[in-house]
């Protein structure tokens, strides 16, 4: 007969070890407030109890666990695990303690008068091929106060490299955020661990307005092979014939296959690798 072997129950975490995890997670959310009695007002807390809470010598009723976690905007793992480890789900990432200082919510905010909503075609050097440019559309997009970014890898494209790839895992999307004197675009494939960069500057407004800078990839460097080069944008809006021209034009093109005005403009730094 076989013995069933049942796994080990772990054992229960000591109370005084909770307590002690919790009242310094407490003392951690009560520094943003300039005194405690002012803090256990606002709670509702008498102050001799919640000094019991932050020294470890005592747990809150659920009903008051409760309005503590309610007002520092935590959930009850402040019981279980320091607080700084905690993530919470609504909490973006650019919003994250470690880095807020740095980043903030300012990156984010993208004016629609820097970088448009629409469609844009894009000419950028191959990265396989001095030769030869790739040219794409992508749709620029504005949701939840963020600036997406989304396209696909022209199939004629990767089958210039023996890569057949279906619609869905051709499809790149990614986030648009703000810099000092411009745009930066940070983009991934579906199922891709390797990502793709992109740095724009309005340069001319009239009379289509272009984004000239340069797009880089998160790749291995190769003999053959470029890691950056030189990028073009140029806004279609919701111009439908432009639009379907752009789509029906995607994929790779040879030099003397684009404009000599966009042409002069990638090659203005064809080193840069």
């Amino acid at each position: 007969m076989t013995r069933h072997i049942k796994p080990e129950t772990p054992p229960a975490p000591d109370p005084a070890e909770l307590r002690a995890v919790f009242g310094q997670n407490l003392r951690h959310l009560s520094k943003e407030h300039r005194s405690i009695a002012a803090l256990c007002r606002k709670l509702g807390i008498n102050r001799t109890q919640f000094n019991r809470y932050l020294s470890g010598e005592s747990f809150p009723r659920p009903d008051v666990l409760h309005k503590i976690c309610r007002f520092f905007d935590v959930d009850a793992r402040i019981l279980l695990e320091p607080v700084a480890s905690i993530r919470n789900p609504n909490e973006s990432l650019l919003d994250h303690p470690h880095i807020k200082a740095f980043f903030g919510s300012q990156p984010a905010e993208v004016p629609e008068a820097l970088f448009p909503s629409g469609f844009y075609r894009f000419i950028r050097g191959s990265f396989f091929s001095e030769d030869h440019c790739v040219v794409g559309l992508v749709h620029v997009t504005r949701r939840s106060g963020y600036t997406f970014i989304r396209g696909y890898d022209p199939a004629r494209t990767l089958l210039n490299h023996a890569i057949r790839l279906p619609a869905r895992e051709r499809e790149y999307r990614g986030v648009v955020l703000r810099q000092d004197e411009g745009v930066m675009a940070i983009t991934m494939r579906r199922y891709s661990m390797s990502c793709s960069f992109t740095y724009l500057t309005l340069e001319r407004v009239l009379p289509t307005p272009l984004w000239e800078g340069f797009a880089a990839r998160a790749a291995r460097e190769k003999p053959k092979t470029r890691r950056a080069g030189r990028v073009i944008y140029q806004h279609l809006g919701k111009d439908p014939s432009a639009i379907l021209r752009a789509a029906r034009e995607t994929g790779l093109a040879q030099d003397d296959g684009i404009s000599a005005h966009h042409h002069s403009m990638l090659q203005k730094i064809r080193e840069f690798r």
